[in-house]
């Protein structure tokens, strides 16, 4: 059984010996936040943003979803209901998306250059990210979250 200890305030300072009293909020919230920062950033400057490129990574994914259908697959990761319908908007309006008379959508030849060019970006940002951090470290990280999740959601464990 694992010993019960009395959380400490956030210091991203603490040694590691503290660490194990440190709240796990603050250090996912925070690496959250530069995390995603770092992508929009980073993302802003080649014109595209974090939520483009989530929806055309689906459409390419499985070609011929609806708006509706996107929408719902990204709902979880989305800043609001609204946010990936006003996406296929913009996508469809630049030219990375067409919607067939179905109104199914399907990523075009610029979406799919456009995908290249963001492609070796996240690629190199992911490295940046995990600089230092084996991958079995990073296994680790996310099998202890899932596990937190669960233990959150009910025992529900999220694929």
């Amino acid at each position: 059984m694992t010993e019960r200890r009395i959380p400490s305030p956030a210091d991203p300072d603490a040694a590691d010996a503290a660490l194990v009293s440190q709240p796990i909020g603050y250090w996912s919230g925070a690496v959250h936040r530069a995390v995603t920062r770092r992508i929009r950033d980073a993302m802003a400057r080649m014109d595209v943003t974090q939520p483009q490129w989530w929806t055309l990574n689906r459409v390419a994914a499985d070609p011929g979803p609806t708006r509706e259908t996107v929408a719902a697959q990204l709902a979880e990761v989305a800043d609001g209901p609204y946010e990936i319908p006003r996406v296929v908007d913009q996508l469809l309006h630049r030219g990375w998306l067409l919607a067939d008379p179905e109104q199914r959508l399907f990523v075009t030849d610029e979406g799919r250059e456009a995908m290249g060019r963001v492609t070796g970006l996240v690629t190199s940002l992911r490295a940046e990210v995990h600089d230092g951090v084996s991958d079995e470290d990073y296994v680790t990280t996310l099998r202890v979250l899932r596990t937190m999740l669960g233990n959150l959601d009910g025992g529900k464990q999220r694929a």
